[in-house]
């Protein structure tokens, strides 16, 4: 699992508790479930009953005498919530996965499809193995019929950039293309391996 899915995957994880909440908090209160069970909540705990209000009249006094400042300032940071909520969704629909991939070449067999995430597993395996490199990450994106494959190698402090590009073209990335019929426009970041400097005797 990548960190981005990760991020994904906690942010989706606690938006929906926090929604789930608040649709609970407000249908108890529609509902009047607290008095038709003889439920006690806590001093202080929002709609009981489905008279109240989120925000009342006391509260929208006490707030409003804060100075100019606090409305200007809430009004701002929901918006500020609002833009970084549709930038994640935004990237959500650009940055999309094939999920699976035709395999057999050019044309492909019919209901033979290999998951985007096994075959970037084969590529980064692969990848990780050729001299010179320390690891290999590999992640697809795209569409099935024009993925995008995009490698992180970590070359060891021996590792030559140009010898092992050649390599991955020749080895991992050629199998990939011949393997799933795809011409697969691949980028590739390099990083060297931190070293300890050797001490002159």
């Amino acid at each position: 699992m990548t960190p981005r899915t990760v991020l994904n995957r906690s942010l989706l994880a606690l938006v929906g508790l926090v929604l789930l909440g608040g649709g609970l908090l407000i249908l108890s209160a529609g509902l009047d479930l607290y008095r038709q069970h003889d439920l006690h909540p806590p001093a202080g705990w929002p709609l009981t009953t489905p008279d109240d209000v989120l925000l009342g009249s006391a509260d929208r006094t006490r707030w409003s005498s804060q100075g100019w400042w606090w409305w200007p300032a809430v009004i701002a940071a929901l918006a500020l919530i609002a833009l970084l909520a549709l930038w994640w969704l935004l990237t959500q629909l650009c940055r999309r996965r094939p999920g699976t991939l035709p395999v057999g070449g050019t044309p492909p067999q019919p209901g033979v499809e290999l998951s985007d995430s096994a075959l970037s597993d084969a590529i980064a395996a692969e990848a990780g193995a050729l001299p010179g490199v320390e690891h290999a990450a590999v992640h697809i994106t795209g569409r099935p019929a024009h993925p995008r494959t995009h490698l992180r190698l970590t070359l060891t402090p021996q590792g030559t950039p140009r010898a092992t590009l050649d390599a991955l073209f020749e080895g991992p990335l050629s199998t990939a293309r011949r393997s799933t019929g795809s011409n697969m426009p691949t980028e590739v970041r390099l990083q060297v391996a931190r070293h300890k400097a050797r001490r002159a005797q």
